[in-house]
């Protein structure tokens, strides 16, 4: 079984400056959640126990999140807030390691960090920019996939044709509910994208991928792209690519992350009413 993943969180957050500045894109909340722990959330309802953080300068707050927080604790008992207590400790029995990228050179070479940690596992990559609705289970899907053909997967989802340029794009044959992938281009334009279908933020690897990464040239941006050492994998192993269900927030970027904000706001059974309350009075005066 799948037991370790790798979570790239060592990007520099451009969109989001100067928010980000000093303190990592991934720990932007979405209501009283950071980003980050919604990922590590999904991994542990698949059964994943062995986190690796990819990570940079100024991350030091994912660590902190992630670590004891014994005076804040102490507060919390002495004040009889165990509702919060237990919140703030839900991870304190996962095994979490880091490793530092030394520069941001994209996404390949930040799995490529992970070789000592994977050894000769199979494991789970998940983008934190990419938020999953938590009541479907992407991550539980591709398993399934990965354990019948052990194959590597990644998670697929159609996107318009006008926002290929954004995405890794791949092409392929749909057999019994995925895709056989024969093609993968990383943010081709429109013109010259072989379908719609965009690689969204999971990944199920094998060590595999290493080698190719490892001699890989930078290509897309002058970096080393992750998209473009799976297409070189083709020659030596079948992937498969699973269309999400479920709704996917593209917290990434301004708009997206704002819109995330509202859809899990409406979800939330203690501020909804009111927040539906407000959105109705502030487009009535529109």
């Amino acid at each position: 079984m799948i037991k370790k993943a790798v979570l790239p969180v060592a990007g520099l957050g451009t969109r989001f400056l100067p928010a980000t500045k000093a303190s990592p894109k991934e720990m932007l909340p979405i209501l009283d959640k950071p980003l980050i722990q919604y990922a590590v959330e999904e991994a542990v309802k698949v059964g994943i126990e062995e986190f690796l953080f990819i990570t940079g300068k100024h991350k030091r707050a994912i660590e902190d999140h992630f670590d004891k927080a014994y005076e804040l604790e102490e507060r919390l008992k002495r004040a009889g807030k165990y509702d919060l207590l237990e919140k703030i400790n839900c991870f304190e029995n996962l095994n979490i390691a880091y490793i530092r990228q030394k520069e941001p050179k994209g996404l390949g070479d930040a799995i490529l960090c992970a070789k000592p940690f994977v050894k000769d596992e199979a494991f789970v990559v998940i983008l934190s920019d990419d938020l999953i609705d938590p009541d479907h289970s992407v991550l539980h899907e591709m398993i399934k996939i990965y354990e019948e053909k052990k194959a590597p997967v990644i998670a697929l989802e159609a996107v318009p044709l006008e926002e290929v340029s954004r995405y890794g794009i791949v092409s392929g044959k749909k057999i019994d509910g995925y895709y056989i992938v024969d093609n993968l281009i990383e943010k081709p334009e429109p013109a010259h994208a072989p379908s719609n279908l965009a690689i969204i933020g999971r990944y199920i690897l094998t060590p595999q991928i290493f080698k190719y990464l490892d001699s890989l040239q930078p290509g897309r941006g002058g970096e080393i792209q992750l998209t473009d050492a799976l297409k070189v994998l083709l020659d030596e192993t079948v992937i498969y690519g699973y269309i999400i269900e479920g709704k996917r927030y593209d917290a990434g970027e301004k708009l997206g992350y704002l819109k995330t904000i509202v859809e899990f706001a409406l979800k939330d059974t203690e501020i909804s009413y009111q927040f539906v309350s407000f959105l109705k009075d502030k487009f009535s005066n529109l």
